[in-house]
């Protein structure tokens, strides 16, 4: 999978994008591992935890500082292992990693599982169209955290597309027209903040979307 124009650095800022604090990076690592333990990829066996490494190495790959890249390893954590992370995340990382991860977080595990089946797909799009409206706004740290996650995401589904099909989209409480909405909005979004992802993205999401449709549904 191509993901874009890499990053050009002079050598000092090749320099300066080595400098991670080990200690920080295995205090995200550790935090992640607990977060996401037991987790796996949709539809996968593939360890959730994979796509939390993937993405902070996008962020790499995009230029990003020391706190995205942790952020990145991150930002599902809220979602996926409960509030009381934000914390945990806090004081061991520090408040601007926080943000990011916050930023990064359409809900807590705890507000997900609170809602009944019958309400989940009305839940889904009220999320997804909150956090749209919200990056709009967000920091441009931020919005490369979130770029580069929903890169290596709608990577992914274009992998299984291939695989196994349209029913990839069966895994998504969206379904097939939902996500393609999400995947779009999130990417005429990316274009128009000029965030460094978008051209990637959105060539990923058109594959997606003429892959969807030239396939029977």
């Amino acid at each position: 999978m191509t993901w874009g124009r890499p990053m050009a650095f002079d050598q000092g800022q090749q320099q300066a994008a080595l400098t991670i604090d080990p200690r920080r990076m295995a205090m995200a690592s550790e935090i992640a591992g607990l977060a996401h333990a037991g987790q796996f990829r949709k539809g996968t066996a593939i360890p959730y935890l994979s796509h939390c490494f993937a993405v902070a190495s996008l962020v790499m790959e995009y230029g990003g500082n020391e706190e995205q890249i942790l952020a990145a390893l991150l930002h599902d954590v809220l979602e996926d292992g409960g509030a009381a992370y934000a914390d945990t995340i806090r004081d061991a990382l520090g408040h601007g990693v926080l943000s990011i991860v916050e930023a990064c977080s359409d809900s807590t595990a705890e507000e997900k599982t609170s809602v009944s089946p019958h309400d989940r797909r009305a839940d889904w799009k009220a999320r997804k169209d909150a956090y749209l409206a919200r990056l709009v706004t967000e920091s441009p740290e931020a919005l490369l955290v979130s770029g580069c996650d929903k890169l290596h995401n709608a990577s992914s589904i274009l992998k299984d597309l291939d695989r196994v099909g349209i029913s990839v989209f069966d895994r998504f409480i969206g379904g097939l027209n939902g996500t393609l909405w999400y995947y779009t909005s999130v990417s005429s979004l990316m274009e128009r903040r000029g965030c460094p992802v978008a051209p990637a993205l959105s060539a990923v999401v058109t594959r997606i979307v003429t892959r969807c449709a030239e396939s029977p549904v």
